[in-house]
């Protein structure tokens, strides 16, 4: 099954909703504002990219996605997206973790886990009824767009 976002430009990002669960899936371009100076090309503001993204057939498009890394290293990673809904209801979701793996509790039903791997950053969400969200981001050359690829399973 397919996933969310393609385009994400450091300033932006991409995620869905359900409910109060959001699951972060994507191919995405996200596109980069110069929000933090940091040795991680992952920290910073990221703003999503909605002509470079594409989304799963019979999902809603958001009307706006933030996303802001605050610390992306290996030891851990915080990462806190906000989502603005068709209806103009706007959902935030925070991770902190450790960047080993390990699954985390984000909310009272889902969880999240974390790891670096190479140059890219992969999360895993796991929602209600087993549903999970496996994306993996990278960073271009230049450090000003985050693009992630991500794969929906129920």
């Amino acid at each position: 099954m397919k996933s969310f976002f393609t385009g994400l430009d450091k300033g932006d990002a991409m995620t869905r909703t359900q409910g109060s669960t959001v699951i972060v899936g994507l191919c995405v371009a996200l596109v980069a504002s110069a929000a933090w100076a940091e040795s991680s090309p992952f920290v910073g503001r990221w703003h999503w990219n909605r002509a470079q993204s594409t989304l799963p057939p019979g999902e809603p498009w958001p009307n706006d996605v933030v996303s802001e890394i605050s610390r992306a290293d290996g030891d851990s990673v915080t990462w806190s997206v906000t989502i603005v809904t068709p209806d103009g209801e706007s959902h935030v979701v925070t991770l902190e973790s450790g960047a080993d793996g390990e699954s985390h509790r984000i909310s009272s039903d889902t969880t999240a886990s974390v790891r670096l791997i190479g140059s890219g950053l992969q999360t895993i969400f796991k929602g209600p009824s087993g549903r999970s969200d496996v994306q993996t981001c990278t960073v271009s050359a230049d450090n000003q767009k985050m693009t992630c690829k991500g794969v929906l399973t129920d």
